[in-house]
């Protein structure tokens, strides 16, 4: 199949740990799609230019820095030798910059990454695992799609559930659902997996305020059943464009995020596409965030994708000098054409 799956930036967080989980999925994917792989860290150790000029020389700083990002990248190319990724052109690099999820999106745009992978962890063994600040950074600001690792399976024929909101709740974008389909599908398509719709509302009963003094807005039954059928035909009509059968359409009754985490469950889903639309923290207090609620509960995999208006934040140039670039499994493409901040999804 034709895909725009061209490159994927792996951002490893933690050089001290071998992501054999994650590089076999990431393997999946890139053979599927013929994409090529770079294994990214940004170095967060203490900085030796932090001694400068009180307590070292500048050679000494410049040599200690290379050492150490060295010493990050060889780690990488152990991780990139792994025999899931044997016949995927993998390359490999370490830099100093801050903070971390600066540091991704920057090398993201560098590179002109059509998919960044980063990995969730847990605390202990067996643990659930969950999202760190940079996790939820990036949710908040990479421009393109996210795929956070949370499960330990594997890809095999994976079931993919769509969440989206053909009412577009809390000013979501109009075009958000179509790329929230065409990522689901494209997905299960490399994959040989199926894709489902997911849709929660909540009754008007619910929804509609009380009048004044307390008294609770009472709705004939007909009301209630005629807006119901207007939510099964907006999401009939994102399905049948989408080309999502009846039966892999799930439409529930009540909190989103609930439900949400309650269907994962019934369908076994292995990867659940959101949409986010990055807010001020004043408007997230106010308005909610269901890709927020939701996340750290689920136990499967989320592709996290933007609308195709989502600007990205202006982020700053590293203010720290790049550790040196070691060799590289295999050469990446010389050249690459350039593509918009949102690029298209694979």
């Amino acid at each position: 199949m034709n895909t725009q799956l061209r490159h994927v930036l792996v951002a490893i967080g933690d050089v001290q740990r071998t992501p054999r989980n994650e590089l076999r999925k990431v393997a999946a994917l890139a053979k599927a799609s013929g994409a090529s792989v770079e294994l990214f860290h940004a170095i967060n150790e203490p900085d030796p230019f932090r001694s400068y000029p009180e307590t070292a020389a500048l050679e000494a700083v410049k040599k200690q820095r290379a050492a150490i990002a060295a010493k990050s990248e060889a780690k990488l190319e152990r991780f990139a030798r792994d025999p899931a990724l044997r016949g995927i052109k993998v390359t490999c690099k370490a830099v100093w910059d801050h903070p971390p999820y600066d540091a991704i999106v920057r090398r993201a745009r560098a590179t002109h990454a059509d998919l960044i992978v980063a990995a969730a962890h847990g605390h202990r063994f067996g643990a659930r695992l969950v999202l760190r600040n940079t996790d939820w950074e990036l949710i908040r600001h990479c421009p393109v799609p996210l795929l956070l690792m949370k499960s330990r399976r594997i890809y095999q024929k994976p079931v993919v559930l769509a969440a989206v909101d053909p009412f577009h709740a809390h000013a979501k974008p109009a075009d958000l659902d179509a790329r929230l389909l065409d990522a689901a599908n494209k997905f299960a398509q490399l994959l040989r997996g199926t894709t489902h719709l997911f849709h929660a509302y909540m009754p008007l009963i619910a929804s509609e305020p009380a009048s004044m003094g307390g008294v609770p807005v009472f709705l004939p039954p007909e009301v209630e059943e005629a807006h119901s059928q207007q939510i099964e035909r907006a999401v009939d009509q994102l399905a049948e464009r989408a080309g999502i059968p009846r039966g892999r359409c799930h439409i529930e009754t009540g909190d989103a995020a609930a439900a949400m985490c309650a269907q994962t469950r019934r369908v076994h889903a292995d990867l659940v596409v959101l949409g986010a639309v990055s807010r001020s923290a004043l408007a997230r207090l106010f308005i909610g965030n269901t890709a927020e609620r939701v996340l750290d509960k689920l136990n499967c995999d989320v592709l996290v994708v933007k609308p195709r208006s989502f600007t990205a934040k202006a982020t700053r140039p590293s203010s720290q000098k790049s550790g040196r670039s070691k060799s590289t499994v295999t050469p990446a493409p010389a050249s690459r054409r350039e593509r918009n901040l949102v690029p298209p999804l694979f």
